[in-house]
């Protein structure tokens, strides 16, 4: 087993980024660890886990007072959008210069199409989940920016073997309940059709694939259809462990069972005063295995450690903790 983390931490400048980057390369240096590009959304909209994704696609953006909105020209990206990409391509300089003997495994992660479809406003205002038409010419720039973005990885760390792409969709169970609220905050727009909302993911974890790259889907939100997530092509889960149900836990061991990974949210991702011991940690996981029916030494190797979602407001202090946690208990697993 090895550990890793959601994606997110606290900052506010360039020089945390590159302290952030620092500790990641080094708590989670392989083999008992799987390093990833750092997002400190604390620096400002761009840094959010929207305007990173919205500096990948080829389609212009400009910030508005709701949010992010989509310009429909190419030649009216508003200045924030265009930091934002300035942004993402400093933060990737960054780990470059740091990660330049780095070896095996790295992860990277985007806010997947239904979270971007739920998020960010069309041109004349309302969420893009509003109209069909617009959520698919979201969901096809969105795979042609991840495959760009995949290249862009492995040419700065010539040394990666094995790259991750986690999609991040905390919103897709909202969009599957019309639980999304509607621009006057009123109403909710209509929940998205099974079909559709495989499709759409299945069109960027394919980019992913093609482009040689292991496609995860991460959530922390409860009631996620895992399974929806594997038949559209993840090759990988990462979920809360608190947020399962019954129903998750049959999904994850199939999920182990044909090869696949899955990364377990086992620690808070916010200092809980009274920090867990890693053998606790390892004790729970393993009771999970061996309800699930599974041997620890047969599928162990497939399971990541990670807190239970992204480390954004988490002390500097427990950051390194938390890391550390899930460091040693994923060790301890594989012993």
């Amino acid at each position: 087993m090895t550990a890793t983390g959601v994606g997110s931490y606290p900052g506010e400048d360039d020089r945390d980024y590159a302290e952030t980057v620092r500790i990641v390369l080094g708590e989670l240096a392989p083999p008992d660890g799987l390093p990833h590009l750092p997002e400190l959304p604390g620096r400002g909209a761009g840094a959010t886990m929207t305007g990173r994704a919205l500096a990948l696609v080829a389609l212009s953006a400009d910030l508005q007072p709701a949010g992010w909105r989509l310009t429909g020209s190419s030649a009216t990206s508003g200045v924030d959008h265009r930091r934002a990409r300035s942004q993402h391509a400093q933060d990737l300089d960054q780990v470059e210069d740091q990660g330049q003997d780095l070896v095996g495994a790295f992860k990277v992660q985007v806010a997947g199409p239904w979270t971007l479809a739920a998020t960010v406003e069309k041109p004349r205002g309302d969420k893009i989940l509003s109209d069909h038409g617009a959520r698919r010419e979201l969901a096809e720039a969105l795979a042609e920016g991840v495959a760009e973005h995949v290249a862009d990885v492995r040419r700065r760390l010539p040394g990666v073997e094995r790259l991750v792409v986690q999609l991040d969709e905390p919103a897709l169970a909202s969009v599957l309940r019309a639980e999304v609220p509607t621009a006057s905050g009123f109403g909710r727009h209509r929940s998205v059709d099974l079909p559709e909302a495989s499709g759409s993911l299945g069109l960027v974890l394919g980019a992913v694939s093609a482009a040689g790259a292991e496609p995860w889907v991460h959530t922390c939100a409860a009631r996620t259809p895992l399974d929806l997530l594997r038949g559209a092509g993840a090759r990988g889960l990462a979920v809360d462990e608190a947020q399962l149900l019954p129903g998750d836990l049959d999904e994850i061991a199939v999920a182990l069972e044909a090869g696949e990974w899955v990364a377990l949210g086992v620690v808070p991702s916010l200092d809980p005063g009274t920090p867990p011991e890693a053998a606790r940690v390892t004790g729970r996981v393993l009771g999970l295995l061996e309800m699930l029916g599974l041997d620890p030494g047969v599928v162990g190797g497939q399971v990541v450690l990670t807190p239970a979602c992204g480390l954004a407001g988490a002390s500097p202090a427990w950051v390194r903790q938390a890391l550390e946690i899930c460091r040693t208990a994923a060790r301890d697993l594989v012993r």
